[in-house]
């Protein structure tokens, strides 16, 4: 197994004050692997031991498998008999499916809220969003979480709460290449005027204007993750050969 990246001490994942519940041994096991997987410290197709894996992590071998054993249900690990783990390869075929039930939920969303009567959802939203160049966010990590939180809410205010579960789901599944969608300044730019003009549409009602803005939206960052993982991940061989 080639060098990794040292992940920081366990002390510094400790939970702020106001955390419901303390994280287990296996939680933060489980967030330090999935962290390493999606910095491509454990690229996809990489093979490792529990043994070699327990020494980075810094966790015994009981809560360590259970972390990989909820990565593996997850989709991000695989698992040989006497062979050991494997870091699951990139299937982007599987991306696009998420990517087209993503556009379905978050459409249908939209949809309803054009039609709602309660608009504070929007209004929240427009504050976020409708702000100069000059207020805007610009760190990749923060502008990520907002993007999410704008999706996540335009599905929320479909009222439906089984749409709201799945759709935290695909989102969950899909972050592994999304997140890499804020790492260009051009991108984040365009994020802030595409989320702007699908709002002024709802807040209008005119809900095939943003249902078009919003697969426009989503299909063109399914585009540019794609571009950047691909690279990222030649760059990351490159330095590894």
């Amino acid at each position: 197994m080639k060098p990794r990246l040292p992940f920081p001490p366990a002390s510094s994942l400790a939970p702020t004050a106001s955390s419901k519940a303390r994280p287990t041994l296996a939680d933060q096991a489980y967030e330090r692997i999935k962290g390493l997987i999606f910095d491509f410290s454990l690229m996809p197709g990489d093979r490792f031991s529990e043994t070699e894996l327990t020494e980075q992590v810094q966790v015994s071998r009981t809560p360590l498998r259970q972390a990989l054993q909820r990565l593996q249900r997850e989709g991000f690990l695989q698992v040989f008999p006497k062979l050991g783990w494997q870091v699951a390869p990139l299937d982007f075929d599987k991306f696009d499916e998420l990517y087209d039930l993503r556009i379905l939920l978050e459409c249908h969303a939209v949809g309803r809220l054009c039609e709602s009567v309660d608009r504070a959802h929007l209004d929240s939203l427009t504050a976020r969003w409708e702000v100069p160049a000059s207020q805007r966010l610009d760190t990749p990590a923060a502008v990520r979480d907002l993007d999410e939180a704008f999706h996540h809410t335009l599905v929320e205010g479909s009222g439906n709460r089984e749409m709201v579960r799945v759709h935290a789901e695909i989102t969950d599944r899909i972050r592994i290449i999304r997140r890499l969608d804020f790492t260009k300044a051009t991108r984040i730019e365009a994020t802030y005027e595409e989320h702007a003009a699908i709002l002024r549409a709802i807040v209008r009602r005119r809900a095939p204007e943003a249902q078009r803005l919003l697969r426009a939206h989503i299909e063109q960052s399914k585009l540019e993750v794609r571009h950047i993982t691909l690279d990222m991940l030649y760059r990351a061989r490159q330095v590894s050969a």
